[in-house]
């Protein structure tokens, strides 16, 4: 196994496990649509009841965020650099990739996520 597929199977293992104890990595993917992600983002949570002190942010143009290994090396790196214990990650797509603020103005949506529940990708019910 390549050291890059190694990195992956520890954050899946590590995930599987759930939040056993602190600090907890938390990975979040995030597509243009329900079926590829485009960005992904790691957040460190030092200790219960407190905000994340790292965060950091990996993106592709092309492709699936989820089938790079050398991302997911990246991340293994970083999260194993700050000691964390856990990882809280599901492998859905959360929502759109682009900020609120930055790609688009305060209070706007991604029109392919407006009015999406973030778990199933389905539209709501009007």
């Amino acid at each position: 196994m390549k050291p890059d597929q190694r990195a992956r199977k520890w954050i899946a293992k590590k995930a599987k496990l759930g939040v056993r104890s602190y600090p907890v990595g938390t990975i979040a993917f995030y597509g243009p649509d329900h079926l590829r992600a485009t960005k992904v983002a790691v957040g460190i949570v030092p200790a219960p009841q407190s905000e994340a002190t790292i965060l950091r942010r990996w993106f592709v143009e092309t492709g699936d965020v989820r089938r790079s290994d050398t991302i997911f090396a990246e991340i293994a790196a970083l999260l194993r650099g700050h000691g964390v214990h856990s990882i809280a990650m599901v492998d859905g797509i959360l929502g759109c990739p682009h900020e609120e603020g930055i790609d688009y103005p305060e209070g706007g949506t991604c029109p392919y996520w407006a009015g999406r529940d973030r778990w199933t990708g389905e539209l709501g019910k009007n």
